[in-house]
């Protein structure tokens, strides 16, 4: 059996002379909303929350995954921003909010993506589906193949475009999740969704989401409104270090959808902040290996770390890492080594897998021998 090495990491300021209760928050407000949730976009620490899981018609935020697909297929190479998307008559004659493509006709992808996006075209975004599978139900089958793999378990797209049909539904947890994907994965693209205008077909619309224009810190991501799901919106921000997504669903106006989320945003904000612990690669400890080539191996951290606390709360946080007592070669690299835990007071607020920083081969025969007997010494005297 290994023996484990608990000790203090010293990248994090000790528990201090303050007490976590010193640390007052008030309570969230009450949104006048049928669902809400409010997520830090770096640790994915959920903050607020009412019926966050609650299966709700999620409308025109539906057209998030759908830009995100694509995008991601502009990422891996398969398409180009300006790849000529044909427009079916299917397309065009789809009625809700349009970006006004002609039936016949071919449009970049890219500015599909801004139709999609900014006016919430839904005939660009059957557009899009038909192109890259046909049809637009085999591309809902896709869309939901993401969700499962973004772990959106409670979430059923039937369409691209969020047009009612019986189960289509997501709730707000969910869309957060999503939300996240796209601020991460495709950072580079993440700007379509502050854009506040586009134009084409000579007809110029402004982005739904007027959280652009009265709150700087604003930058993204989706309006939806349907009689039967309300008005909704999905928005995120960044001030300082700390990036907010926030998701407010069935709000009673566009007004209420944009107040509702002020809210929300402006809570998270005042009373909570996001910090970095440990960057990827980062070493916090290093330990002797028994039967190996080398002496030694490095235990990195396998992840960058962010954790969102409240504000003024951060010496209250201490981490310790547990690791084995001389492990046995051969580590493969990226193999976990040990675990880092992130307590505040007797709370364990979060563990994270500590890996080997490279490849330790074991040694030969000899080596092998003399090292186990000495190993066994070890563990026999201490």
């Amino acid at each position: 059996m290994y023996l484990l090495r608990v000790f203090v990491s010293v990248f994090l300021v000790l528990f201090s002379s303050a007490s976590l209760a010193s640390v007052i928050i008030p309570k969230p407000p009450v949104l006048d909303a049928t669902a809400y949730i409010l997520m830090d976009a770096d640790s994915g620490e959920i903050l607020v929350e009412h019926n966050s899981g609650e299966r709700l018609p999620p409308a025109s935020m539906t057209k998030m995954m759908t830009s995100y697909i694509a995008i991601h297929e502009i990422i891996e190479g398969n398409v180009t921003e300006q790849t000529q998307v044909p427009i079916s008559v299917t397309a065009w004659k789809k009625g809700g909010s349009k970006m006004w493509v002609r039936e016949g006709t071919e449009v970049s992808l890219i500015d599909l993506l801004r139709g999609i996006v900014i006016q919430s075209g839904n005939d660009a975004s059957i557009a899009v589906a038909e192109y890259f599978s046909g049809t637009e139900d085999a591309f809902a089958d896709w869309m939901n193949q993401y969700a499962q793999q973004f772990g959106m378990v409670d979430t059923n797209f039937e369409n691209s475009t969020g047009w009612p049909a019986e189960g289509h539904l997501t709730t707000a947890r969910d869309l957060a999740i999503l939300s996240r994907h796209i601020i991460k994965d495709h950072p580079e693209y993440y700007s379509l969704y502050a854009e506040k205008y586009f134009e084409y077909n000579d007809i110029r619309q402004p982005n739904r989401n007027k959280l652009l224009w009265r709150d700087p810190s604003v930058d993204g991501l989706k309006t939806g409104h349907t009689d039967e799901a309300g008005y909704c919106l999905a928005a995120s921000a960044k001030r300082d270090n700390t990036r907010l997504i926030a998701v407010v669903m069935g709000t009673r106006s566009e007004e209420a959808r944009a107040r509702e989320t002020q809210k929300l945003l402006g809570y998270g904000f005042r009373y909570f902040e996001t910090h970095k612990l440990y960057s990827k690669g980062d070493v916090l400890a290093t330990e002797k290996v028994w039967l190996a080539k080398q002496d030694s191996v490095d235990l990195i951290v396998a992840d960058d770390i962010y954790m969102t606390l409240p504000r003024g709360a951060r010496d209250e946080l201490t981490a310790s890492v547990v690791s084995p007592d001389y492990p046995e070669a051969p580590l493969a690299n990226g193999q976990q080594v040990g675990t880092l835990t992130l307590t505040m007071g007797e709370d364990v607020l979060g563990q994270h897998a500590l890996v080997a920083g490279s490849a330790i081969e074991e040694s030969g025969f000899l080596g092998r021998l003399f090292g186990s007997i000495k190993l066994f010494f070890v563990k026999l005297f201490g």
